[in-house]
């Protein structure tokens, strides 16, 4: 950095000189646009023609009478009036003219010396910078292969564990690590080696990163951050080379940690890249595997990796030796969640309604980094009314913004759209209200956002990690319950249900084909995922079944969905009177939150769920055949909102 900037003053200092000459040399020319010789000058004072003569040190001015000026050079050792008379001027007339002596100015001599070495400042100026340049070259070529970790040093203000919430089983790993780097002696008497290396597995957003800074902060010990991106370039060698460096860094300030985020960037399968078994990305992950646990692994040196894809790395980067720990950070949970929501409301004005531990339950499937977000939406709306605290009501209304986007209030509908949409919205509401084990309706409206045109809001009071067929088959019900009311008050269907249809049908072709619920096919897998692992993601899938199963399967998924279309149309009937209650409440207010449903509704409180871990009736001979159980009761996780 500080070559290129005595570089840039460099061209600016000779730029600037040459500038200068260039305007002193012409200014200079102006001046002496009306230089005469000596001869001349003497034959003018004979002639009676001049006024006065200013004489320099080797320069003489002439006024004329009539107002022009002329200059002439000299001999500086010989007075002007003696050389005048050398040349013909006669005495007489010399004594007519007025002489006046004045300091000489060296700008000529120096404009003169100037003109001469410009030239050569310029060439020795551009070879100068040719010879900069060119050991600038040799340095960056030199220095292409060294690391481009960034280390931080244990004085340095950072993230530590108080900052992390969340993920208490990962902080205790990562505390372990952190108390041999501060008292190795405690685990070495004991016979304890110290960690080679701890990979943090999890979702994007989950705080893999966020997890790391913490361990630095913690630690503290100098901490090497880098990026697994930043091993490879398009030369061969280059990242094998940083490898090199980072870890002869990392020794020389012993005992430290490195901490690689998205390693499967360099880490995936051995083989499987697309420019063959010798590219570049697998000569810097042999390099890694040599460092963590070559010959030379006398260091207190521990390697902290981050990915989101622990599947596509190679088996020898994962094995014991290298990265002994594998830390998975999950989904928080709803007391996770509640956690993570007080770390990041910290510093902000909350209203005295603000509710973490309801806006916790209202956020099931939120990682840290969603939650994160969420509160500075919350803190963005406050400022937008122009509000001193954050209230309860602007972070719901973050929550349907994030997860929905904003509220479309301008576009234009017709009045018999609008009543569409209310009874799309109502059927809905009512058949996850009315189906045993659905979620409670927490907010049902008609105000289009993003790309539907309502909302139906349902979410569970606490999260479900285990989902019964029960559940799925009454959340494919509530999601058909909209197409069920606009057939049963209009006579027809829309194009309103179309992202419901694409909802169900992959959840009763996964009950099917991945979760084994057909009662007719068994509880069996059909089809293996295969994906490139270079690519890491899904490519296709393999059929390991034949035409005719895959005929049963088609026949499966639709009487799934027939059934349950049948079942929410009979309940919609059933309950015409409720659904039309609250097509006009939506027709008049547009929103409909949960007390005012429940109130519609005419109960006051939502339905208890059944038992989801009670076990489904056992099919009879009759209907293992159809895939029917008599007297089964399905019901739904109606975890997301249902948009029209």
């Amino acid at each position: 950095m500080n070559s290129f900037r005595y570089r840039n003053v460099i061209v600016y200092a000779l730029v600037g000189i040459a500038i200068l000459i260039i305007m002193l040399s012409f200014w200079g020319s102006g001046s002496k646009a009306n230089e005469i010789s000596m001869t001349q000058a003497a034959s003018d004072v004979n002639a009676g023609q001049v006024k006065s003569i200013t004489v320099a040190d080797n320069e003489m001015t002439l006024h004329y009478y009539n107002g022009n000026v002329s200059t002439t050079r000299k001999d500086p050792s010989q007075p002007a009036p003696e050389q005048l008379l050398a040349l013909g001027a006669t005495p007489e007339n010399l004594r007519a003219v007025e002489f006046t002596n004045e300091a000489g100015s060296n700008l000529g001599a120096w404009l003169a010396i100037l003109i001469n070495i410009l030239p050569l400042l310029l060439l020795g100026g551009f070879i100068y910078l040719m010879l900069r340049q060119a050991q600038g070259s040799n340095n960056q070529a030199i220095s292409f292969g060294k690391s481009r970790a960034r280390m931080f040093n244990s004085d340095q203000p950072t993230v530590t564990f108080d900052d992390v919430a969340g993920v208490d089983e990962a902080k205790e790993e990562l505390r372990e690590v952190v108390e041999f780097l501060k008292e190795p002696e405690k685990f070495i008497q004991l016979g304890a080696r110290i960690p080679k290396g701890v990979l943090l597995v999890g979702s994007p957003g989950t705080g893999k990163t966020l997890l790391a800074k913490a361990v630095a902060g913690e630690a503290g010990v100098p901490f090497f951050s880098i990026s697994g991106s930043e091993f490879v370039e398009m030369f061969v060698g280059v990242g094998a080379s940083r490898v090199r460096d980072l870890f002869e860094q990392a020794k020389r300030h012993s005992p430290c940690i490195v901490f690689v985020d998205e390693i499967d960037a360099v880490g995936r399968h051995r083989g499987a890249g697309l420019g063959g078994s010798h590219d570049e990305r697998e000569q810097t992950l042999n390099q890694i595997l040599v460092e963590m646990d070559g010959f030379d692994t006398d260091t207190n040196v521990i390697v902290i990796a981050a990915t989101n894809r622990p599947d596509i790395l190679d088996p020898a980067l994962l094995r014991p030796g290298r990265f002994d720990r594998q830390v998975i950070l999950d989904r928080p949970d709803v007391r996770g969640r509640e956690a993570i929501l007080k770390v990041h409301v910290k510093g902000k004005p909350l209203a005295s309604d603000v509710d973490l531990n309801a806006l916790a339950k209202s956020t099931p499937g939120f990682v840290g980094a969603n939650l994160e977000n969420l509160v500075n939406e919350a803190a963005i709306v406050a400022a937008r009314k122009n509000k001193k605290s954050i209230g309860q009501r602007d972070f719901e209304e973050a929550i349907e913004r994030v997860i929905l986007g904003p509220e479309r209030k301008s576009r234009v509908i017709t009045e018999r759209e609008r009543r569409l949409v209310a009874y799309h919205e109502a059927g809905h509401a009512v058949a996850f209200h009315l189906l045993p084990h659905s979620d409670p309706v927490r907010k049902v409206t008609i105000v289009p956002r993003g790309m539907a045109g309502g909302v139906t809001w349902n979410m569970p009071d606490e999260d479900i990690n285990y989902v019964t067929a029960s559940h799925l088959r009454d959340r494919i019900a509530g999601a058909l319950g909209g197409r069920a009311a606009e057939e049963i008050v209009f006579g027809e269907i829309t194009t309103g249900a179309m992202s419901d249809l694409d909802q169900i049908t992959k959840i009763a072709r996964a009950m099917v084909k991945r979760y084994g619920m057909s009662h007719k096919l068994g509880p069996i897998i059909f089809g293996q995922k295969d994906e490139l692992v270079f690519l890491g993601r899904e490519i296709g899938e393999q059929r390991d079944y034949s035409e005719h199963v895959a005929e049963e399967i088609d026949k499966e998924v639709s009487l799934i969905v027939s059934e349950e279309y049948e079942r929410v149309k009979i309940l919609l009937n059933e309950n015409r009177a409720t659904l039309d209650r609250l097509v006009e409440r939506l027709l008049e207010t547009e929103t409909v939150n949960q007390e005012e449903f429940l109130e519609i509704m005419g109960e006051g409180k939502a339905v208890p769920a059944h038992d989801p871990y009670k076990p489904p009736a056992r099919p009879s001979s009759e209907t293992a055949k159809t895939g029917v159980t008599e007297g089964d009761a399905p019901a739904a996780l109606g975890a997301a909102p249902s948009p029209a």
